[in-house]
């Protein structure tokens, strides 16, 4: 297995509208990032992961863009980006770009040209249709929008505003090069690239079956016939010729298709985002459609990916992004165990096979938010719904219930730095209101508890490096799949782990120890090791010695 920067480092993805506001608009911006790099670095991270910071409209907060090679006004300017990169380089970290190119926004000078005339020479940018197939949006409805001025349809897989760009011209797949490398030439680390496996669709666009969304995405919107083509291509004509991060969204990717992707023989890309433990809680009827998840089936998924990777594949590990609930409210026990399964689950994330993803707060225990009014949402993907619910007469209590649950807004309310107004994130009115539980938990507190979530991932972040058994090492579940209980083993030439979690809120006596002997090293409860039962929410880490 190679071994290189990208497969050791700690990734920490800031959300920048919710980050830290500089001044005082209620929206997060780049001095406000710049102003808390000392935190990041105190945090021990490696790689700061920006959500989109170009040109955009917003209408789904900066993954509709409108200048690549601009900032957005709220943001800041191109000079504050400069002096953010500087001072990331200059605390040993690195930045990762999001790289948004399945899609543009509709106020793209490309995407304005295109509409105008069907012998437009910008026209063959995007996907127009006389007529729609039957495909639906992420974000509800049909994903084909009627345009007046030329009278035909245009593809938009998310909001009407998102038109799709085709990647069969290749004059399209040129100025996505171009962007990359103005960004890289800039200084940049690398990319984490957005619904990838979408750019290449399905020839003639045949109808799908949408009795079952995800079975769609999967089988009809992923993965067409010509994505490895354009993502060789992309690493022919860009990422090969820098030192760089190249990260895929991978949804609709499944294990088996995963090395088609991230394969060390296959000059693509370096790593997956996979999605099996993201959707693990939805019923068939979506997200909102809410369904029990099971940690077996979550060790389950983990295991399947170890093994059809083996080792010429890598991926990020991760257990929530801007697009899915606080991990500490949907994994863990934000209650009685908050603190407990707060650290359980950081061991989780940084002791797998795989680049750890932190999301911003995640190193706070921040949890997912219960507003009133769904009027106190922002994300278009709620408010669509909710649209969607009310013009159909459903049951909009028990819709509100599952946006609590599940709604991307849970991981969007501000970073909560103190017990301030505001949580210290803005002196203004926030874009979104904070959630109400930032005197509980917040960044100065934190800092003040040498037992807070905050110093457990520090500690291990620091105890990672020093083991890299942790980082390369092969995997094995050992837990004979107790529901309870997530056990497993690392090892390599250098030696073997033994990492036990009990995700639950009992005591649990019945471990199945190894028969070697066992060096304790670290665990999330601030009185070490105690004896042959794990207390709730316990994690340990051993040494096999």
């Amino acid at each position: 297995m190679q071994k290189t920067w990208w497969k050791e480092a700690v990734i920490y993805q800031i959300y920048p509208r919710s980050f830290k506001d500089s001044d005082g608009d209620g929206i997060g911006d780049l001095r406000g990032i710049t102003e808390k790099l000392d935190y990041l670095k105190t945090l021990g991270i490696d790689v700061i992961w920006l959500s989109p910071i170009y040109q955009s409209p917003n209408d789904d907060n900066g993954y509709d863009i409108s200048d690549y090679r601009a900032i957005m006004d709220e943001f800041g300017s191109m000079q504050d980006f400069d002096e953010l990169l500087a001072g990331i380089h200059a605390r040993g970290m690195k930045l990762l770009m999001d790289l948004v190119v399945n899609h543009t926004s509709d106020e793209h000078a490309w995407f304005k040209a295109s509409r105008q005339s069907k012998d437009n020479p910008y026209r063959d940018y995007y996907i127009w249709r006389p007529q729609p197939n039957n495909w639906r949006s992420f974000f509800f409805g049909s994903a084909w929008e009627f345009d007046e001025q030329t009278e035909e349809y245009f593809l938009h897989l998310f909001t009407r505003r998102q038109p799709d760009l085709n990647w069969e011209n290749p004059k399209v797949r040129e100025e996505v090069y171009s962007l990359m490398r103005f960004w890289l030439d800039k200084g940049v680390d690398g990319f984490r690239m957005d619904v990838i496996p979408l750019i290449s669709k399905p020839p003639g666009l045949p109808d799908a079956d949408n009795s079952d969304f995800q079975k769609v995405v999967d089988e009809v919107y992923a993965n067409g016939p010509r994505v490895h083509e354009f993502l060789k291509e992309m690493n022919q004509e860009v990422s090969s010729r820098y030192d760089i991060m190249t990260v895929g969204e991978g949804i609709g990717i499944s294990p088996e298709q995963g090395n088609l992707y991230v394969g060390e023989n296959r000059q693509e890309l370096n790593m997956i985002f996979h999605f099996g433990h993201m959707f693990i809680d939805h019923g068939p009827g979506g997200k909102f459609d809410i369904f029990p998840f099971s940690w077996n089936k979550v060790k389950e998924i983990f295991g399947h990916w170890h093994q059809a990777l083996g080792e010429a594949g890598w991926v990020n590990i991760y257990l929530d992004n801007h697009d899915f609930p606080r991990m500490v409210s949907r994994f863990g026990n934000d209650g009685q165990y908050h603190r407990e399964s707060g650290k359980l689950l950081a061991t989780l994330i940084l002791s797998l096979r795989g680049t750890p993803c932190i999301y911003q707060g995640s190193e706070l225990g921040m949890t997912n938010v219960a507003f009133e009014r769904f009027e106190d949402y922002r994300d278009i993907e709620t408010m669509n719904i909710w649209q969607e619910y009310r013009e159909a007469g459903k049951d909009l209590d028990a819709l509100l219930k599952a946006v609590h649950r599940q709604g991307r807004d849970n991981v969007r309310t501000p970073m909560q730095w103190d017990g301030s107004a505001n949580a210290g994130f803005t002196n203004g009115e926030p874009w979104i209101k904070v959630n109400p539980n930032y005197t509980h938990y917040n960044a100065e507190q934190a800092l003040a508890d040498e037992d807070s979530i905050f110093y457990y991932y520090q500690k291990f972040l620091q105890f990672r490096k020093v083991n890299p058994t942790l980082i390369y090492g092969d995997y094995e579940q050992i837990d004979q799949n107790d529901e309870k209980l997530y056990a497993y083993r690392r090892w390599d030439a250098d030696g073997a782990y033994c990492i036990f979690l009990n995700c639950s809120d009992e005591v649990l006596n019945n471990v199945p120890w190894p028969k070697e002997k066992l060096n304790y090293l670290i665990g999330n409860y601030s009185a070490a090791e105690k004896g042959m039962a794990l207390r709730p929410w316990e994690s340990r880490v051993y040494r096999v010695e």
